[in-house]
């Protein structure tokens, strides 16, 4: 499917300019060595919670050149960095060329309608982007799943989020940072986003339990989730990481972070 680009493109860059070419600085010394080039950074489901904070993040640091979004719907920010692609659908998107991809993408089983529905988001949806930004050149992915992700379980969510992580492990990412928070806490505010009560609920008691709760099924926030994603992906190195909920709620970040809303 062809996107439709809703802003101006940064200026082309050559391929993996953040690879540096041996022969060319072979006689370069250390002290004059050139910095490493800005990647160029790929957000899908940026309109979403923990996505919304991502691309804040990333549009915030230097090391990107630009940031692009894939999504139905664009988000509610403008950026001289920041180029936005709309489909109607993302089972067969042509990727822009990009380094990172960061994809949060997900649904309940009550907004999906059905376990086909939810299916084809939380899994196929997600690897299909995935897949498509390997092609396009992406080399570090990072992707949000869920405490409890299990191919194997008996209980359907986490069977798909399970099924979503043997998925992308087998694209060939040289390195992947797979999220799994537990309840998400966050400001839902303006996100177009069908009520959640039972969430609210949840959110509600995990204000009181969490302290008795295992710290790995403790609510996080989302802003936590991004900079976990972020952080780890650009320090970890090559490999396959995976944060749980525990480690994730670790990552500190300010109040004004916590809302997750991104103000232009």
């Amino acid at each position: 499917m062809t996107l439709t680009t809703t802003s101006q493109p940064a200026t082309p860059r050559p391929a993996s300019p953040h690879r540096v070419n041996p022969l060319a600085t072979a006689t370069t010394s250390v002290a004059h060595a050139p910095a490493a080039a800005a990647r160029v950074g790929l957000v899908v489901g940026a309109t979403g919670l923990v996505g919304q904070a991502v691309l804040a993040r990333l549009l915030a640091d230097k090391a990107y050149s630009s940031v692009h979004t894939l999504g139905r719907r664009a988000p509610s920010v403008q950026h001289p960095n920041l180029v936005v692609h709309l489909a109607a659908s993302l089972l067969a998107v042509d990727c822009p060329a990009v380094d990172d991809v960061f994809i949060a993408l997900g649904t309940t089983l009550k907004t999906a309608g059905s376990q086909a529905a939810f299916k084809a988001i939380d899994l196929e949806t997600v690897v299909a982007v995935a897949s498509a930004a390997f092609q396009a050149g992406a080399t570090r992915m990072a992707v949000v799943s869920a405490m409890g992700a299990d191919a194997n379980s008996k209980i359907f969510y986490s069977q798909i989020k399970g099924q979503m992580e043997q998925a992308v492990r087998q694209i060939g990412f040289a390195t992947l940072v797979i999220a799994r928070p537990s309840l998400l806490a966050g400001n839902r505010a303006g996100l177009q986003q069908t009520a959640r009560w039972g969430e609210k609920l949840a959110l509600s008691a995990a204000r009181w339990l969490n302290p008795l709760l295992p710290v790995n099924y403790r609510s996080v926030n989302a802003a936590q989730v991004a900079r976990a994603m972020v952080d780890t992906l650009q320090s970890a190195g090559p490999g396959q990481h995976v944060l749980l909920s525990g480690e994730i709620g670790r990552f500190p970040v300010s109040i004004t972070q916590m809302d997750t809303r991104i103000h232009a």
